[in-house]
C-alpha cells in the first residue's frame, strides 16, 4: 500500500523525469476531483496526500540510502494540486469552464516544475533535509510558489493585458 501511495498508483515508475509525470498526473486527478466536486475536493484531497504522503515516504525510505528516490512523487502530487488551486478557485468563483482557463495550466504545471527542479530559497533549504518531512516539504513550498506565480500572471493577465 505504502509503494502504491507513495508512487502515486506507481506512475513514479515512469521514466524519464517521473517527477514531471507525477505533476502530469496530478493535474489529471485535480481536473477529475474538480468535475466531482468542484475545487473544495481537491483542498480536502490536500492534507489527505500530504498525510498519507508523508506516512508512504517514510515507509519507502526507512532503512535505505536515498532519502528521495525518484520514484516518489506524492510530494509532486500535492505540490502541484497546491499551484493548481488559484485556477480551480478562480474558474469556480466566476462561474467558468474550469478546462477554459488552460493558460492557467500550464503555467501551474510550468512554474511547479521550474521551482521543483530549480529548488530557489527555501525549497533549497527543505530539500536538504534528507529526511521525510524535507521530501514533501520542499514540494509543498514549490507548490506555494507556484500558486503566487499562477495568481501574479492571471492578474497580470486580467488587470493589464485585458484592458
Amino acid at each position: 500500500m505504502t509503494r502504491l501511495i507513495a508512487t502515486f498508483g506507481n506512475v513514479g515508475l515512469l521514466r524519464p523525469a517521473p517527477g514531471t509525470w507525477g505533476s502530469a498526473a496530478a493535474l489529471v486527478a485535480a481536473f477529475l476531483l474538480y468535475l466531482l466536486a468542484g475545487p473544495w475536493a481537491v483542498t480536502v484531497a490536500l492534507p489527505v496526500a500530504v498525510v498519507l504522503g508523508l506516512w508512504a515516504i517514510d515507509a519507502e525510505t526507512r532503512g535505505g540510502t536515498d532519502p528521495d528516490p525518484s520514484e516518489i512523487v506524492i510530494d509532486e502530487v500535492a505540490g502541484q494540486w497546491i499551484a493548481i488551486l488559484p485556477v480551480l478557485f478562480g474558474a469556480a468563483n466566476n462561474n467558468v469552464a474550469v478546462w477554459k482557463l488552460w493558460p492557467g495550466w500550464v503555467a501551474a504545471f510550468l512554474l511547479f516544475r521550474l521551482f521543483d527542479i530549480w529548488k530557489p530559497g527555501w525549497i533549497g533549504r527543505a530539500d536538504r533535509r534528507h529526511d521525510t518531512l524535507g521530501v514533501m516539504l520542499d514540494d509543498l513550498i514549490a507548490g506555494v510558489f507556484a500558486a503566487i506565480g499562477v495568481g501574479a500572471l492571471a492578474a497580470l493577465f486580467h488587470l493589464v493585458l485585458m484592458r
